[in-house]
């Protein structure tokens, strides 16, 4: 999908990545009694900062009609560096993993609801403000 407005296409990457973030702590809950199993994580957020940042300072165009390049964000699924916790080497703690999983899930419907926000007007704005 081609979105042009900056703030939408970021709340739908920031949905995307809560989607894959869900899985991950879905197979770290999966595997909490798994011996030798190591949890993962995702890591987006400072991909995120990092490019708003180069985006602020902007690139340096001579004609008007130049495009900006579109940088690439993309979530990594990590394995954390992390003492282990039990004695068989598995490392996953029950706890962190739900309240990693609730505030995924407030992430989530923020910017689901955000999504459907920007739509919304941009629906307005096609329909000339005529609801069907």
């Amino acid at each position: 999908m081609f979105l042009t407005d900056l703030g939408l296409r970021l709340a739908a990457a920031e949905l995307d990545v809560a989607a894959l973030r869900q899985r991950v702590i879905a197979n770290n809950v999966a595997n909490v009694n798994t011996p030798g199993f190591k949890k993962k994580a995702v890591r987006f957020e400072e991909f995120l900062y990092r490019v708003l940042e180069e985006r602020r300072l902007g690139l340096v165009t001579t004609d008007p009609r130049h495009l900006q390049p579109r940088p690439e964000i993309r979530p990594q699924v990590v394995t954390p560096p992390a003492v282990t916790m039990r004695a068989d080497g598995n490392n996953v703690d029950l706890e962190e993993e739900m309240i990693t999983l609730v505030a995924n899930t407030l992430v989530y419907q923020t910017m689901a609801q955000e999504v459907g926000k920007r739509l919304g007007l941009l629906s307005y704005v096609i329909t000339g403000g005529m609801r069907a």
